[in-house]
């Protein structure tokens, strides 16, 4: 479904990739671990579009991405930033509706964002709250379940379990399996989280910028 071919990237001097080549399949999740600088979460960026390629290809069902074609693809993706990038001063169903505005989902979208925010856990008094009055970790879950809640084929997620408790942490890699076991997607989290990873379908291992294992 994804394919990276000879992925290289800098910043400035700093090498941050080095000949990147991995290949990403529908129905399974994939866990991205490497220490901190290792390249994640900029590898993570350029698979999903936000990030600019500078070398090498990324073909998404055979079909080139490039600057411009980049716009269009990054509205038929589902993105979870370590950082949330919600609106604070709107509300969870607002900001998941926002979102559901951006891919033209064609239900019920109030509907569809009360279903994945309940999912994951969101009271019904805490959603029309403004989110800059949620805690953290709520604010954690308002951000996954906008990313879910669009149905997108793929799902990329930068340490989702980041700001969860155990409890929460272990509830959100179950839906996520679900979502690519089950629902058929394609699920690509950076994470150092080692119960994510064990559950993943693969493991990507990077070190200065290159992929020393990939296993499954």
């Amino acid at each position: 479904m994804i394919e990276a071919k000879n992925i290289e990237f800098s910043y400035g001097k700093k090498k941050v990739l080095r000949n990147i080549s991995v290949e990403f399949d529908k129905g399974k999740m994939y866990a991205i671990l490497g220490k901190s600088g290792s390249g994640k979460t900029t590898l993570l960026s350029i698979l999903s579009g936000i990030e600019d390629i500078q070398q090498g290809q990324i073909i998404i069902e055979g079909r080139l991405i490039n600057a411009k074609s980049a716009v269009d693809y990054r509205k038929h993706i589902g993105i979870i930033f370590q950082s949330y990038n919600l609106i604070n001063y709107m509300n969870s169903i607002q900001n998941v509706i926002m979102a559901l505005d951006i891919v033209k989902y064609k239900g019920n979208r109030k509907k569809q964002a009360i279903k994945h925010l309940e999912q994951l856990g969101i009271l019904k008094e805490d959603m029309t709250k403004p989110c800059s009055q949620l805690s953290g970790g709520q604010q954690q879950r308002v951000a996954i379940a906008r990313a879910l809640a669009c149905d997108s084929c793929i799902i990329f997620a930068d340490e989702p379990t980041g700001n969860l408790d155990s409890v929460s942490a272990n509830h959100i890699i179950e839906i996520l399996q679900e979502f690519a076991v089950k629902r058929g997607k394609c699920v690509i989290c950076v994470t150092h989280d080692e119960s994510l990873a064990n559950k993943a379908n693969e493991i990507i291992h990077l070190k200065d910028g290159k992929i020393i294992t990939n296993t499954n």
